[in-house]
């Protein structure tokens, strides 16, 4: 794609209960997107928000004692929360139960979807999980269970409206099938097209406004029922643009935009590739070009769960090691659309090798070296750097985009710490406290060689990892000088602009940890 605009969403969580883990890495992995994107020029919209329509926040409401409006409140501000804890860059965060620019516009699209003839009447009757806000079959519970929270659903029977899905199948097919909506990985693209050849059935889009307890949004001309709560929380990523008024960013960021990505959990893959696309083909709008699934962190194989006792707080976390430090782990650690457990033990070796002893002390060694051999003033180099190391930066750079492009950061940083070896490598390779000790004017040419490309590379590191840790990488500018001559733009150059610029002694990047209680 070649469009220089880029529009990239999470999906927006049920805020029946404070955010767990799998909320991080996905809004983690979708902040590190956006970011790389703007980091190569492009003009980048990061959407990410709270799903407040749902029977489940009011069931879990009704079962704390709390009115739901009050109880959705308070589990919203953990979530808002996040963007300061971990660092998260999103340009809007909407609410569906109170955000104006949501309630017009899931009404809008409504009536568009009903002015295509979409929309009808009639009674149906199925087995529906709560927890999932879904109707399932018998043929995809899993020994009588939700395959998803592994509850049993129960049977409910209604009058409700319904949504043309099935006029859509061939259509589906084709987008999906083509790469007209691309879907990574492969398995879930196969996963989706296995659903679509199944045979679609029309879907039920309201619920009676008794069995939602009068939470949700009304069903416009019909205030007896309110909408589905996944068919109002699918809008959200055009009515937060400006749906309802046709605006300025709604058309620039998604009419007009060759690049609407998704980024979702494999568990809501077939309302993401299958009932919003439609929806959007009902109504006339362009549908997502790219959908990225990713799966789930799992405690010994299973998902992170409350029930069960094995969620981990997000707070904690980041109170013991730094927001960064959960990033990095979340995005190193994890292959980006598999299942993986986590563990605190891996985060604490993570934290202690790859960014204390490697990143950490690189940066720690490159600055007092430079105030302890030339006053704290960069020098310019006495000879060009070594083509090696210049190489291995251009490599990085190179590996980076590539892995990105891909959406994949555990490799882009994979190829980033390579480099971090590289660096040390060098450190001990050309020895510069040796180098200090002789007067020669030779040695302190190669002096002035040494601690320019180190300062140098380290420059690049911080550019490469601004998307995946950016404090660590602001600390790393601010502590090289380099604030105001980094140019943070993928990919960079090799340059002697550093020269001259005053490093900034901080403290350590990352001080090492010992064992903690719970690892």
């Amino acid at each position: 794609m070649n469009d220089n605009r880029y529009f990239i969403s999470t999906t927006i969580p049920y805020v029946n209960a404070a955010p767990h883990l799998g909320h991080a890495l996905e809004f983690i992995q979708t902040d590190a997107f956006a970011r790389y994107r703007r980091a190569r020029g492009e003009s980048t919209f990061f959407l990410s928000g709270s799903d407040e329509n749902s029977l489940k926040n009011v069931l879990a409401a009704e079962a704390a004692g709390r009115p739901t409006r009050e109880f959705v409140e308070q589990n919203v501000q953990y979530f808002l929360e996040l963007r300061d804890a971990l660092r998260l860059s999103f340009d809007y965060f909407i609410r569906t139960s109170e955000d104006p620019l949501h309630l017009e516009g899931a009404a809008r699209f409504w009536m568009a979807m009903d002015a295509a003839g979409d929309i009808y009447r009639k009674t149906y009757g199925g087995l529906y999980c709560v927890g999932c806000e879904q109707f399932y079959t018998e043929g995809e519970l899993v020994d009588g269970l939700c395959p998803e929270h592994e509850t049993r659903p129960e049977y409910i029977e209604e009058n409700n409206y319904f949504f043309r899905l099935s006029r859509y199948q061939d259509e589906l097919e084709r987008l999906i099938s083509t790469d007209a909506i691309r879907i990574i990985p492969a398995t879930r693209r196969n996963e989706a097209l296995s659903f679509i050849r199944s045979g679609l059935e029309d879907i039920s889009i309201s619920r009676s406004q008794e069995r939602a307890r009068g939470w949700g949004i009304p069903v416009p001309g019909d205030p007896s029922q309110v909408m589905y709560v996944w068919i109002d929380a699918l809008t959200n990523y055009v009515t937060a643009l400006g749906y309802a008024s046709d605006g300025e960013l709604y058309r620039e960021f998604w009419l007009e935009n060759e690049n609407r990505v998704h980024c979702l959990g494999k568990g809501v893959l077939r309302f993401h590739a299958l009932y919003w696309p439609a929806m959007l083909l009902s109504v006339g709008v362009p549908p997502p070009t790219e959908l990225f699934v990713h799966g789930y962190i799992t405690d010994r194989g299973r998902k992170l769960s409350k029930s069960r006792g094995t969620s981990v707080s997000i707070p904690a976390l980041v109170e013991t090691y730094g927001a960064d430090a959960v990033r990095y782990f979340m995005l190193s650690h994890v292959p980006p659309t598999l299942d993986a457990d986590f563990s605190e033990e891996e985060l604490l070796r993570r934290y202690n090798g790859d960014l204390g002893n490697a990143l950490g002390n690189l940066l720690n060694r490159t600055v007092s070296m430079i105030v302890r051999y030339r006053a704290g003033s960069v020098p310019r180099p006495g000879d060009p750097s070594p083509p090696e190391i210049v190489e291995a930066a251009e490599q990085a750079y190179r590996d980076v985009i590539e892995s990105m492009d891909a959406y994949d950061p555990r490799s882009a940083l994979a190829a980033i710490w390579s480099f971090v070896r590289r660096l040390n490598a060098y450190v001990d390779e050309s020895a510069p406290w040796t180098l200090a000790r002789d007067p020669d004017a030779a040695a302190q040419r190669r002096l002035d060689t040494v601690l320019h490309t180190l300062a140098e590379g380290l420059r690049h590191l911080a550019e490469c990892l601004s998307p995946f840790i950016p404090a660590s990488a602001d600390e790393i500018f601010n502590q090289l000088g380099a604030a105001d001559v980094a140019r943070r733009r993928l990919p960079g150059e090799w340059s002697g602009e550093l020269a001259g610029q005053t490093v900034k002694p901080g403290g350590l990047l990352f001080p090492r940890l010992l064992e903690v209680e719970s690892a």
